[in-house]
């Protein structure tokens, strides 16, 4: 279950809906390219009862968010997350601007532009788009990338209160296992240089030949941050030409879209 330590708002447990946040802990537990999981997939990741997990998994297929296969006893994500995800994009204004600012950036740089949001401790696509040239290992709308060695996560991390950005950085050392201190050490450097740098980077952090540079912004209508990112690939695309051509020209996008800071 998401720690209550990272959640974006203060808590309020009078409000606080225990059942149906563990209800999306199962929903959250798929992984980018997973069609399938069963019980013990879900107790493992979620930390569950076997019970509460039976129960939910239950309840989530009733409504139309899981889809039981009977011969592999496992479930599938079904039409109502599909739908959800739909309105999140066409809910979304800043995207709708956002797209075709997107369109001449990748063209002109000659690789892929994203625009994300937090999820969780991870951070989601929201839209890419490549250029015809990009070489660069692209995700699509709805993948995840981990907010440690993301670039995206990483400028996010930057903007938050203090206390907040403790907070995830502590879950996410934990969750990252043997490597998390390092990583830790890795995404705290690029945190501590946005003060200067107005936007942070990720050199080979996620995939050996993926660079990366992200800006945040928060939007103008629900003043929530999200982040424009650029990914090439690393064999052609080095640190000089991310921090001296790239970055400027991302943080010029950022600003006719929001809110910098």
């Amino acid at each position: 279950m998401t720690p209550i330590s990272t959640l974006s708002e203060p808590l309020d447990e009078r409000k606080f809906v225990v059942a149906l946040a563990r209800g999306l802990d199962l929903l959250r537990a798929f992984k980018p390219g997973e069609t399938m999981l069963g019980n013990r997939d879900f107790v493992e990741r979620t930390g569950l009862p076997k019970a509460t997990v039976n129960r939910l998994a239950y309840t989530l297929t009733v409504l139309g968010y899981l889809r039981l296969d009977e011969t592999l006893g496992k479930y599938a994500l079904d039409a109502g997350v599909l739908s959800l995800g739909f309105a999140l994009l066409s809910g979304t204004d800043t995207l709708e601007l956002a797209r075709p600012h997107m369109r001449t950036f990748a063209r002109e740089v000659g690789a892929a532009v994203s625009l994300g949001c937090r999820d969780g401790l991870d951070m989601i696509y929201l839209e890419t788009i490549r250029s015809e040239t990009a070489l660069t290992l692209g995700l699509a709308s709805g993948s995840k990338l981990s907010m440690l060695t993301s670039s995206m996560g990483r400028a996010y991390l930057a903007v938050q209160p203090l206390d907040v950005r403790a907070a995830l950085l502590a879950e996410l050392k934990r969750s990252a296992g043997k490597e998390g201190a390092a990583l830790l050490a890795d995404a705290e450097k690029e945190i501590e240089a946005f003060a200067q740098e107005r936007c942070c980077y990720s050199f080979r952090a996620w995939h050996d030949d993926v660079n990366a540079v992200a800006v945040p912004f928060r939007e103008p209508r629900e003043g929530r941050w999200l982040v424009l990112s650029c990914s090439g690939p690393a064999s052609s695309m080095g640190e000089e030409v991310f921090r001296e051509s790239v970055a400027p020209r991302l943080k010029a996008l950022a600003r006719r879209l929001g809110d910098t800071g």
